[in-house]
Parts: C-alpha cells; structure tokens; sequence
C-alpha cells in the first residue's frame, strides 16, 4: 500500500535509538525524508549514517526538547534542509521508576518536561507551518501506562497527559487539515528495557498477560506510526491506538 508519505517531511523527537529510530526509519522507507533529533549527539548521529547508507533521506539535529529556542531551531532547520515540516513524532521521553514515596521532585519533573513540555514545545512549533500548508500529522507516543503502573506515578501521569492533549489539539487543528492521534504501546523490546536487571522477569510476565504471545518489536509501534501518518488515517483524529499485543490493563 501507498501509504502516500513519499516527500513529506517528519521529525521524530527522540530518534536516536528505540522506538523513535525505528519509526524513523519506517517513515523513510516509505519515502518520507526524515529529521533524527535527540540529545544524544553520537547515537543520533549514528542513525542518521545508518539512513543514508541505505539510501534514503535522513537529517540529523542535535537537540533539547525542553528547551524553546532548541526547539524553534530544529522545526527551523528541518525546514530549511527539506522544504517543509509536515509530520511530528512526539516520542521522546524515559522512565524515572519509583514508589511514590521515595520519588523525588526530580524524578518527576524530569519525566515532565521531556515527555510533556517537550511534545507541547514541539507542537507549538510546527503548528503555524501545518497550518499554512493545510496539512500536517501530529502523533504523540504514549503507552499502556496511561492505564497506571505501580511504581510509575510520573510516566503514567505523563503518558495520560500526552492523550489529553491529542485531543484537545485535535478539535482545535482539525479545520485547517491537521490530525492529532496517539499511538500507546505495550511491552517493547528495545535497547532501554533490554538493558534493565529484572528483564526477563519483566519480559515473562508481560507476555502471559498478553493473549498475543509475543514480545513487542520497535516496528510494530514503527508500523501504527506511518499509518497514522499517512491519508490513508486522513479521517482519524484525537483517537489512541493501541500496540499491545491485545492487553490494556
């Protein structure tokens, strides 16, 4: 299927590995030309190589979500390299885990500001281009977390919060040709939880709660992202879906 994404252009927040690099990827191969954009220099860098040796379109810019100017600057530089912005990937973010009890300020103002300050920051400035050109893609990354998780009080605040404002900017943006949806997936394997103690016991656990009896891949979540993107999902806007192998609680 053409998914019709062929020259468009997408930023996908934190993009130098995980979810948010294979979803940069899968917009690329579908002839998307993509900006890989995170804090980590040489991962980001890493990635964007790796697009281009395979011969698709990628730009790298190095930058902190949470900060306006850096922000301004990557919407600005993605359009100037490429014509245009007319996706954004809301998919940075990380966990701080902990019970409430012994979750500091930090921990929770952290998850805060990447994940929600920073897709508002990312949405804000794309918005004005999207506008003009009467179209644009807006998919924020959440999670079955938004559910609750013990122990995750900020990521689950922060994962719910990202669907709220899916939706409230999806009645405000939808006149000018703008779609604003999420995309919440379940357990994932990626580099991050690979790297976590307990991930064999976490991975377990997952997969028996699941009736698909699987572990999650980055493409599957890579794969609900270009539809999203593409006019293929024209008419679906301020909805969730998700990516977990059928579990939601």
């Amino acid at each position: 299927m053409d998914l019709g994404l062929k020259d468009k252009v997408a930023i996908v927040t934190g993009s130098a590995r995980g979810l948010g690099a294979a979803t940069a990827r899968k917009l690329a191969e579908e002839g998307a030309r993509v900006v890989v954009t995170d804090i980590l220099r040489e991962q980001a860098e890493a990635t964007t190589a790796a697009l281009k040796a395979d011969g698709l379109q990628a730009h790298c810019v190095v930058a902190d979500i949470t900060k306006a100017d850096q922000v301004q600057a990557l919407v600005d530089e993605a359009a100037a390299t490429f014509g245009g912005v007319h996706v954004l990937v809301n998919n940075a973010g990380f966990p701080r885990d902990k019970y409430l009890v012994k979750m500091s300020e930090s921990d929770w103002d952290l998850v805060m500001e990447v994940m929600l300050k920073g897709a508002f920051l990312a949405s804000r400035a794309v918005m004005p281009r999207m506008i003009e050109q009467g179209w644009g893609r807006v998919i924020n990354i959440s999670s079955r977390a938004h559910f609750g998780n013990p122990t995750q009080a900020n990521y689950s605040a922060a994962k719910a919060g990202l669907i709220g404002m899916a939706k409230a900017l999806s009645m405000e943006q939808g006149r000018y040709g703008i779609t604003v949806n999420c995309v919440a997936p379940g357990f994932m394997e990626t580099e991050m939880v690979q790297a976590l103690p307990t991930y064999e016991t976490i991975k377990e656990r997952a997969v028996q709660m699941q009736p698909v009896k699987r572990v999650g891949q980055p493409r599957d979540i890579a794969n609900a992202v270009a539809f999203l993107a593409s006019d293929a999902a024209s008419f679906i806007s301020g909805e969730v879906l998700h990516v977990t192998g059928g579990r939601y609680g």
